[in-house]
């Protein structure tokens, strides 16, 4: 007998079962093989004696989703057979759903995306109540809409103003917020009583029909002609489009569809959903967001950047050195991931103020309902703040995390180092001092590395790891498993000034602070930011890290230059700077900078800005200033490869993302570069350099990429360095 990935099994009772069970793969996916399956298993119950049927998986996850290879190689050609192939397997599912006999899904494991449209088709749904357990549709996050019937079977079941959340944002829901929530209708606490449950239900509910097939049926809240919808609906594209800048169309999409879909009967309602998707998946932007955040992101946590014949560790106690708001923050991720943390700082006070930092952020989860007293209290436990050096005997990793100064950083990291462990691992939290100058400070220099946190650290998911000259594989291991540990995205960077992260982010910041000393309007400057994708423009950026900050990091690279015998490059927007630092005007934490903070109300530009620095109407196009900050980043991640600062384009793009904000859309600064195409991106970069200045001259990687024409890719093909 053939193989097929979806089972019928026959019981005497008449209540059957569809057992997916995809051959030769860990987890059932939803492709063309599948939908062949899913109609022919179909024929053959609707052929059958039956009575009710339940669908169960016989893999760990009930149903993992579409097909990403297949759904990313969707193109202009193959497109009316992708159409087809989804149109098909919704003909199954509403052919099930029409037969007047229950269908029950049995939830074992996660339910996502496709295979939670799998469920949703079902009369009643039943889920194991495990915490790996996870149902939602997520497919906007890789630019795409459920297809199999998610958008039209979630507004009907909910109504717009609750489906829209759920759909355009991608919530994954547990087992009893789902419950909560009205999306599944019993719980179970074992395989067994799942299966029980299932079977009860269907033998006991002989004819059933979906609500949305019943006489008399209404969408719950109203259609979009009805006016407590109507009043309420135009608002809300707007509020989509402040969060995808208009640079993600899958959102808009997903709003577009269900309002449409609203409007019209069942069959129609999902024909339009079908050619939404078949849309979606031919665009560039559902390619960059499945390469990068799916087959880049996995390769990362599986890690592909890791040194592989070291073995895995788990730490169980940490040390963090400064107890301000980024080692703060890096004690209270180590803690709600149970490690022992000491937190320590020059006195009990400081430290202590620290440990107050983790409370008020388990405080906010207490408040949002995801987080117990008793659990709260018992990750402060965790976190010992002291300013006894003694402390930090048996820390197997201590993480210096004090200001950015190369005297300071150096004497923390030799007074640390005589109380602990010799296995003991010192990582400096820098963000710019080059890791090989500062492990100069230490005993061991092979167990001294780079972990680069971002702020705030209870939402940034990204660390750099920075491998110094002498740090050992060992060492870099341990780094790397540390970081997933506390649920962290890793990327691993060799050791350079600035890095990866800084070096390329400090490309923003000063090319908006060039655009102003130009005279462009800054309101310009930081909506040509807000249009190209990026979550905050340069301006508002440079307020955020403070001007005193950039100046102190700008005064250290100086002195470590001039002790090298190297020259500093000179920037033109160093002037901003200098003038800003005159005018009195720091940043965010100062109160003002090129943004006013009042007490009351929304942060504004700063109106005297056009004064100051000449500001000029329709100095540059907007498209001109959106391509400045896109390519002088994508410029310099290219140099960072090329110099080998950065390893691969999946740490690349993940980083670009992750760390410094590079607009999701293009998949990552190296994936930009490939989905503008070689020869286009390098005939822009040129333009940009013979108008705008040297900056923006080509690497020699991309002109080898583009004669070759070879994209950047982990494969080798342009790895030519």
């Amino acid at each position: 007998m053939t193989a097929t990935s979806v089972q019928l099994i026959k019981h005497d009772n008449g209540i059957h079962h569809f057992v997916l069970d995809r051959p030769e793969a860990r987890a059932n996916l939803m492709d063309q093989q599948f939908t062949n399956d899913f109609a022919a298993a179909t024929e053959l119950l609707l052929a059958s004696d039956w009575r009710g049927l339940v669908i169960r998986s016989a893999k760990d996850t009930f149903f993992a989703g579409g097909d990403l290879t297949a759904l990313s190689q969707v193109n202009d050609d193959n497109a009316p057979a992708f159409f087809e192939m989804v149109e098909t397997l919704k003909r199954c599912m509403r052919r099930l759903e029409t037969a007047g006999k229950p269908v029950v899904a049995a939830i074992n494991g996660a339910a996502l995306g496709g295979g939670w449209e799998m469920c949703l088709f079902a009369h009643h749904r039943v889920a194991l109540n495990r915490p790996h357990v996870k149902m939602g549709l997520p497919e906007v996050t890789l630019g795409l809409l459920p297809g199999a019937g998610g958008v039209t079977r979630t507004v009907r079941l909910l109504g717009l103003q609750t489906a829209l959340p759920l759909l355009t944002e991608g919530k994954q829901l547990s087992p009893e917020r789902a419950l909560k929530a009205g999306l599944i209708h019993e719980l179970a606490d074992d395989q067994t009583g799942l299966i029980a449950r299932a079977e009860a239900w269907a033998a006991t509910h002989p004819e059933v029909s979906q609500p949305w097939d019943e006489k008399g049926y209404k969408i719950p809240g109203g259609t979009p002609s009805q006016p407590a919808v109507a009043r309420t609906l135009p608002i809300v594209p707007a509020m989509v489009r402040a969060k995808t800048h208009g640079c993600l169309p899958a959102p808009e999409k997903i709003l577009a569809c269900a309002v449409e879909g609203a409007q019209v009967d069942f069959d129609t309602a999902t024909r339009i959903e079908s050619r939404y998707i078949v849309e979606l998946a031919r665009g560039q932007v559902c390619k960059n967001l499945i390469n990068t955040f799916w087959f880049q992101l996995n390769d990362i946590k599986a890690g592909k950047s890791r040194p592989p014949q070291e073995q895995s560790t788990a730490l169980g106690k940490v040390a963090v050195l400064g107890a301000g708001m980024m080692g703060a923050g890096i004690a209270y991720q180590c803690a709600t991931n149970g490690i022992e943390v000491v937190l320590k700082d020059i006195d009990k006070h400081t430290a202590n103020k620290g440990k107050e930092h983790a409370r008020a952020l388990l405080q906010k989860r207490i408040e949002r309902g995801a987080l117990s007293e008793a659990e709260a209290e018992s990750i402060l436990a965790r976190i010992h703040a002291t300013d006894i050096p003694d402390d930090l005997a048996n820390c197997e990793l201590v993480i210096e995390a004090v200001f950015e100064n190369r005297e300071l950083k150096e004497n923390v990291t030799r007074e640390a180092q005589t109380h602990l462990p010799d296995t003991a691992i010192i990582a400096s939290n820098t963000s710019t001092l080059p890791i090989t100058g500062l492990a100069r400070a230490a005993e061991h220099a092979d167990r001294f590395i780079g972990l680069h946190f971002f702020s705030p650290v209870e939402k940034m998911p990204l660390v750099e790891i920075i491998r110094g000259a002498q740090t050992s594989d060992a060492t870099l291991a341990q780094a790397y498993d540390f970081v997933q540990q506390i649920r962290k995205t890793p990327i691993v960077v060799n050791d350079s000034r600035g890095f990866f992260t800084s070096r390329v982010f400090g490309t923003f910041t000063h090319e908006g602070m060039a655009m102003l000393a130009e005279g462009i309007h800054p309101a310009l400057i930081e909506n040509a930011a807000f249009l190209a994708g990026f979550p905050v423009g340069p301006l508002a950026v440079v307020d955020e890290v403070s001007l005193t900050l950039l100046d102190k990091v700008r005064r250290q690279t100086q002195a470590d230059l001039r002790a090298e015998g190297q020259d500093y490059p000179h920037h033109s927007g160093e002037a901003v700077l200098d003038r800003m630092l005159e005018l009195n005007r720091h940043g965010k934490a100062a109160g003002q900078g090129f943004y006013q903070y009042p007490a009351k109300g929304q942060k504004h530009l700063w109106p005297e800005l056009v004064t100051h620095f000449d500001v000029q109407p329709e100095k540059i196009t907007l498209q001109n200033a959106k391509d400045r900050l896109l390519y002088i980043m994508a410029l310099e991640t290219l140099r960072c490869y090329q110099a080998g600062v950065i390893n691969t384009v999946r740490d690349a793009n993940i980083g670009s993302i992750f760390g410094i904000g590079f607009p999701a859309w293009t998949g990552g600064a190296l994936q930009f570069v490939n989905q503008t195409g070689l020869q286009e991106f390098l005939a822009r970069a040129e333009s940009l350099a013979e108008t705008y200045g040297e900056r923006f001259t080509p690497p020699e990687i991309l002109i080898n990429a583009a004669r070759d024409n070879t994209p950047f890719s982990d494969s080798g093909a342009s790895d030519d360095r």
